[in-house]
């Protein structure tokens, strides 16, 4: 009998093997279904996620189909927000987010699930369980900032292909099975190619010969992904070029300072595992792990490849220079998997200190955020993953005096732990070690911004064309139809950073909005759009057509007419 990570073989399990009463797995599954339809009423949807639906919505409302709006997003990412949008046809905005939160948790525990079957081929059944059900876990309970976006999509889609990998017993129909998935995870946001090398690296882990031959069929099935998506989607090939040059953080734009990224990097893995502190029991996981591995190679290769994966991990993040956290949904993802491999496959008893590291550090995140700013700072962050990692080394030198094979209480600390990010009092971002906002203060802003919003629909006749010069919140929360393919005033708005923005032609093309077939009306959101900062031949094609009220002070939207 090994564990899925014991050495380069695997054996199928005895039917009996992993085996415990299903009443005390109960004490696991019963809070978890609990987590679950708790985030599911309560979590809502990230501000990115309403501009992605606000421009669907009222490009749709226009004529364009997903193919054909800019979304700042990839044309297969536009389609998969689009269908579930198409899901969540009915009720109030509240309920609408919660159907698109229950279908998100459905498809993560799709791919949970699809994991635990290709696992139980190599390993036992607690082993697979713990393994699946914390990747699950993790992803259906993910932070807001996370569901739903295209680096969490990817995640989902590469557990699938990993799942696909692994499962079939016929190695060349297993690569083709999972090139779909994971050339479609690539297809997310082009950066989250890292997140499909990343499962190709755990396939690797597990078994060298399938994660080669995915690599050998999967590039070529991502190729011929973006190769439909630059035919079936109208301007696919224009903003693929365009987009990267309105990202003022872009390495493309800014160039590599290693000191800048090497420094930026501890204090965005502090700000990560704040608000999944998962992350933070990730080094301790991986010294479980290793311990159990027969074989100084074999070690040293799977060293190899943590490190490698944690590269990729960050790559997405760096390559896309805003730091933004939801840029690292992979990493909790990944902490969760290497989590689930060390407590289920610990031989004679469970690691008791590093489960009960595990739920401290579940309610490590509201904690934190009571904490008094002087004391936010990234340093206590990474000393509390040196405790977490010391208590694993503390597991390692017991292991051998205990005997105690059940590991439910350890799971079920597990379940605190990823359910950390869920509460109204987790941060919901956090920047330079410091708490910026909670997940109940988040909320309280979209409220606030709602009602300002109503405040403008009250002025409009229903249904009346707009152009938004305004953020996607605003137009998520007006939900009046645009009248051109560039709902969102994106590339415009981006001029107020970058001049040389107004050469793109998706510039042009969505200047034109603004005096070719223009909309009756125009929602300006000062503070986003900033008219003294654009394009100064760009405000003034707006101001010839609309009429702009300067508005009182304080006040973020105003409500412009065509003259």
């Amino acid at each position: 009998m090994t564990t899925t990570l014991a050495d380069g073989t695997s054996v199928r399990p005895t039917a009996h093997s992993g085996r415990r009463s299903p009443l005390r797995w109960a004490a696991v599954a019963v809070p978890s279904a609990a987590a679950l339809v708790h985030t599911v009423l309560t979590r809502g949807l990230t501000g990115d996620l309403h501009y992605v639906l606000a421009a669907l919505r009222t490009g749709r409302a226009a004529g364009y189909s997903p193919s054909e709006v800019f979304t700042h997003r990839p044309f297969f990412y536009r389609w998969f927000v689009a269908l579930l949008d198409r899901l969540a046809f009915f009720g109030d905005t509240a309920v609408r987010e919660a159907v698109m939160n229950a279908a998100g948790v459905l498809l993560a525990a799709a791919a949970a699930y699809a994991l635990y079957t290709a696992l139980l081929r190599r390993t036992t059944v607690r082993e697979a369980a713990l393994t699946a059900g914390a990747t699950g876990l993790v992803l259906a309970l993910a932070p807001r900032n996370d569901f739903l976006q295209p680096e969490w999509t990817a995640v989902v889609l590469t557990v699938f292909g990993a799942a696909a990998a692994l499962g079939p017993r016929r190695p060349w129909p297993a690569a083709l099975l999972a090139a779909l998935p994971l050339g479609l995870a690539v297809m997310m946001k082009y950066s989250t190619a890292a997140t499909a090398a990343i499962g190709v690296l755990l396939v690797y882990a597990v078994d060298r010969g399938r994660a080669v031959r995915i690599t050998l069929v999967g590039i070529p099935a991502a190729l011929a992904l973006f190769g439909m998506s630059v035919l079936a989607g109208t301007r696919e090939w224009q903003w693929t070029e365009d987009m990267p040059q309105i990202n003022q953080s872009a390495l493309s734009r800014t160039g590599v300072h290693p000191h800048f990224i090497l420094d930026r990097t501890v204090d965005f893995l502090a700000d990560r595992a704040v608000t999944s502190p998962v992350l933070l029991l990730a080094p301790g996981a991986l010294l479980l792990v290793l311990t159990r591995v027969r074989g100084r190679l074999r070690r040293t290769e799977l060293l190899v490849i943590a490190a490698l994966i944690g590269l990729a991990a960050q790559a997405v993040v760096v390559v896309q220079g805003n730091w933004f956290l939801y840029h690292g949904a992979q990493m909790p993802v990944v902490a969760a998997v290497v989590w689930g491999v060390a407590v289920g496959g610990a031989r004679k008893s469970p690691p008791w200190c590093f489960g009960a590291v595990s739920l401290l550090y579940g309610v490590l995140p509201v904690l934190y955020a009571q904490l008094p700013g002087r004391f936010q700072r990234p340093w206590e962050v990474w000393a509390a993953g040196l405790i977490a990692l010391l208590a694993a080394a503390v597991d390692v030198v017991l292991e051998k005096r205990l005997r105690n094979r059940s590991a439910v209480l350890v799971a079920l600390s597990g379940v605190v732990l990823l359910a950390a990010s869920i509460w109204p009092g987790s941060p919901h971002l956090v920047l330079h070690g410091k708490v910026t906002v909670t997940g109940a203060g988040y909320l309280e802003q979209q409220r606030r911004t709602a009602d300002q919003v109503d405040r403008i629909a009250a002025e409009l006749p229903p249904g009346a064309p707009v152009l938004y010069l305004a953020f996607g919140e605003t137009a998520y929360d007006l939900d009046h139809p645009a009248q051109c393919r560039y709902p969102i005033a994106t590339f415009l708005q981006r001029t107020r950073y970058l001049p040389d923005v107004a050469e793109l032609t998706s510039f042009k093309e969505n200047a034109d909005c603004v005096d070719h077939d223009p909309a009756p009306y125009a929602v300006l959101e000062r503070p986003w759009f900033q008219p003294g900062h654009v394009d100064p031949d760009l405000w003034r094609r707006v101001t010839a057509v609309y009429d702009c009220p300067t508005g009182s002070p304080g006040e973020r939207l105003v409500l412009c007419v065509r003259r």
